[in-house]
């Protein structure tokens, strides 16, 4: 009989952090709260936990709302913050601009997304600056009503902390409240190095869309309030979106688990370092071409397509073409391992020599 101990399988799939399982200790702690009784919506005592658990990581008071997705957590917070008539200022990459199937219009009863240009999908302030007083007061016009930035970007991009700071500084100019689409906060914040207060309230952000579930979870997200004016009325639209969690315990278990130890920091650097593995493996190979920086856990390039098809053909799964000829998306998780990487880079390199 053999008794050698069991190799993990390789992963291959690189197409999204969302193809990764959750973190054992997620759940651990799932199984153990669908054990027993616990009060319903929100008022139990795991959930109240998290709330304390974020009011300390953020160095604020904060109003927490958990939700089982993050278009969820988006859309409910953004019609909070946008009437029918408002427009939301996004960068035109932005995830709630192109892979929401309108909910952020759905949940605010049509408001729109005005689309903004800049550099790796993060929003040009000076652009910004403009956009934000277009037509205030013109009452055939939609009006800016808020500005929400992806942080990390769809490209892999991280916003620096002076850029946070000057989108703020528009905001506040221009009394816009500012939304941070955080799907990947985690990825965005070890990458700065910076704090979670100084990344979000103290740069002036109102609402945070703190994601979790693409970094370990199973399935929870938080809409964190930082101004406790919106947090009634937010409360309400959960209700009325169809998000409030009878059970609201099971998802409250996910994120303590995912808070504690900090393990979604531990996670984030996981995915991030092996973005990175594989950008360094990619340098100076025939016909690839690096595409932007791997700040996060997102890498971008450009490959001939024949070594697409022959990557295909290998059993990895990747995004391809959909941002143009030969352009690949690469997105490494808290599951990648180094060997993982490195088999991708060998039959990369055989397909390309």
């Amino acid at each position: 009989m053999n008794t050698s101990p069991s190799v993990p399988a390789l992963q291959q799939g690189f197409s999204s952090d969302n193809i990764a399982g959750a973190s054992p200790e997620v759940f651990d702690a799932l199984m153990r709260a669908g054990a027993g009784q616990a009060p319903a919506y929100g008022t139990d005592d795991g959930t109240l936990r998290v709330q304390r658990k974020l009011a300390d990581i953020f160095e604020h008071e904060v109003d927490v709302l958990l939700v089982p997705t993050g278009t969820a957590a988006n859309a409910i917070s953004l019609a909070a913050l946008t009437p029918p008539w408002g427009a939301v200022l996004c960068h035109a990459q932005a995830h709630i601009a192109n892979d929401e199937c309108g909910a952020p219009e759905f949940y605010t009863h049509g408001a729109r997304l005005k689309l903004l240009g800049g550099e790796s999908a993060k929003i040009d302030p000076a652009e910004l600056a403009i956009e934000a007083r277009r037509k205030v007061g013109d009452v055939h016009s939609v009006q800016p009503s808020c500005v929400s930035i992806t942080q990390a970007t769809e490209t892999g991009a991280v916003y620096t902390q002076d850029e946070i700071n000057a989108i703020g500084d528009v905001c506040r100019d221009a009394g816009l409240p500012l939304h941070m689409d955080g799907a990947r906060f985690a990825n965005a914040l070890v990458s700065l190095a910076c704090t979670p207060a100084e990344m979000t309230w103290k740069a002036g952000v109102e609402i945070l869309s703190f994601g979790a579930t693409k970094n370990g979870v199973l399935g929870a997200e938080a809409i964190v309030v930082f101004n406790p004016d919106r947090a009634r009325e937010l409360e309400f639209r959960r209700k009325r979106g169809g998000h409030l969690f009878s059970k609201m315990r099971l998802l409250s278990a996910q994120l303590e688990a995912y808070l504690d130890g900090d393990l979604w920091l531990r996670n984030a650097r996981q995915a991030n370092a092996m973005a990175a593995r594989l950008a360094a493996g990619m340098q100076g190979l025939a016909g690839v071409t690096l595409q932007g920086t791997a700040d996060a856990n997102i890498l971008f390039c450009q490959l001939p397509a024949h070594a697409i098809e022959g990557l295909l053909a290998d059993g990895f799964r990747f995004y391809h073409d959909r941002w143009g000829p030969g352009v690949v998306r690469l997105v490494t998780s808290f599951a990648t391992q180094a060997q993982d990487v490195d088999h991708f880079l060998s039959a990369l390199r055989a397909r390309v020599s």
